[in-house]
């Protein structure tokens, strides 16, 4: 069990020698088994010369996952790799979600045939909660957090069900790996859209972090390849358990906080993401719920249908490039800037 800590003392955190670590990159094998899937097409890379403007930086890109293999976020990348490799004549999958996870793992468990048991926390939408019972699968209502969501689905592992779950801990990390490859794709999809636009590689790359599985795959790609930039986490300021263990140098739970991004409302890092994270993730910034707001509308004024979760790339790239952080980023920082929009509009609505 992980120890409780105090909220960062600070919202920002930079480590610039973070960017000389090196790592191996992930299997190829995960891309092309996207490519086989029914329906699979990269998503859309955005680009939006307005907010490069009022950042400051030459291009910025949008990478829209509003809509991925029929569903609102990115997280089907993952579920289905996850699944893909762990799948042993299990009958029922299971997972615990504050959204996106678990309906993914609904559809993909509806695809291929099995049952479904998802565990919901307390704060979750009820958009998202009807969109999860809409692929087939049993919600099961959380009284809590989302940490205790995730102990709920553990205790219900059997040799019948499989845990598909987005994070780990100590004996739980095999199935967790093979989600954050299938996360994979999403980058290797930049790369080639960025070519294909005439833009420079990436200097900075905002990604919307809960328990940190999907800035793992960020960091592991571009911290394994020729280029190396900044990749930027991002968290609610009520939910900030990554940039807290960066500032303590050790992961643990922060206390429960209230948040609109609510798939990023997570207490507790990822143990398999943060050895990762802390030896390749060079910053890291909090925002606030008005922040990603102004963010999602903005978005959306600009023909990407953002969520809280996903609009909080754009309040972090607005909150890391300024004056007195930018020395801290990658010399490149300001030639090209994506920002991940990890969910659309209506994965977890804005409110009224």
């Amino acid at each position: 069990m992980a120890s409780v800590v105090t909220a960062p003392p600070a919202a920002w955190f930079a480590r610039p020698e973070a960017r000389e670590w090196r790592c191996p990159p992930a299997p190829a094998a995960v891309a092309e088994f996207h490519a086989a899937l029914p329906g699979y097409a990269p998503t859309p890379l955005v680009e939006i010369p307005a907010l490069a403007a009022g950042l400051g930086v030459a291009r910025v890109f949008v990478k829209d996952e509003s809509s991925r293999l029929g569903l609102p976020a990115f997280k089907v990348l993952g579920a289905s790799w996850g699944v893909h490799r762990a799948l042993r004549g299990h009958t029922r999958l299971v997972a615990a979600t504050d959204g996106n996870h678990g309906r993914a793992v609904a559809a993909i468990a509806r695809l291929r045939g099995l049952a479904a048991r998802i565990y919901v926390p307390d704060g979750v939408h009820p958009a998202a909660r009807a969109a999860i019972a809409a692929e087939g699968a049993e919600v099961v209502g959380v009284h809590g957090t989302y940490d205790e969501a995730v102990r709920r689905a553990a205790a219900d592992e059997s040799p019948e069900t499989l845990l598909v779950q987005d994070t780990s801990w100590p004996g739980y990390e095999q199935v967790p790996r093979w989600i954050v490859q299938g996360y994979a794709t999403l980058f290797t999809e930049i790369d080639a859209q960025l070519a294909a636009a005439g833009a420079a590689p990436a200097g900075l790359v905002a990604v919307p972090v809960g328990v940190g599985s999907l800035a793992q795959a960020a960091v592991t790609h571009y911290r394994s390849g020729p280029h190396a930039p900044t990749v930027l986490s991002v968290e609610p300021a009520a939910a900030a358990c990554v940039l807290a263990a960066l500032h303590a140098g050790v992961p643990g739970t922060v206390p429960p906080g209230e948040t609109i991004m609510s798939g990023l409302n997570c207490a507790t890092p990822s143990a398999l993401a943060w050895p990762v994270l802390r030896a390749g993730l060079d910053a890291a910034v909090a925002i606030g719920d008005d922040a990603a707001v102004r963010a999602a509308r903005d978005l959306a004024a600009h023909g990407v249908p953002a969520g809280p979760c996903g609009a909080a790339s754009l309040a972090g790239a607005r909150a890391a490039l300024t004056p007195g952080r930018r020395a801290a980023l990658a010399p490149h920082h300001a030639g090209t800037v994506v920002l991940l929009s990890t969910e659309g509009a209506a994965a977890n609505p804005l409110p009224a």
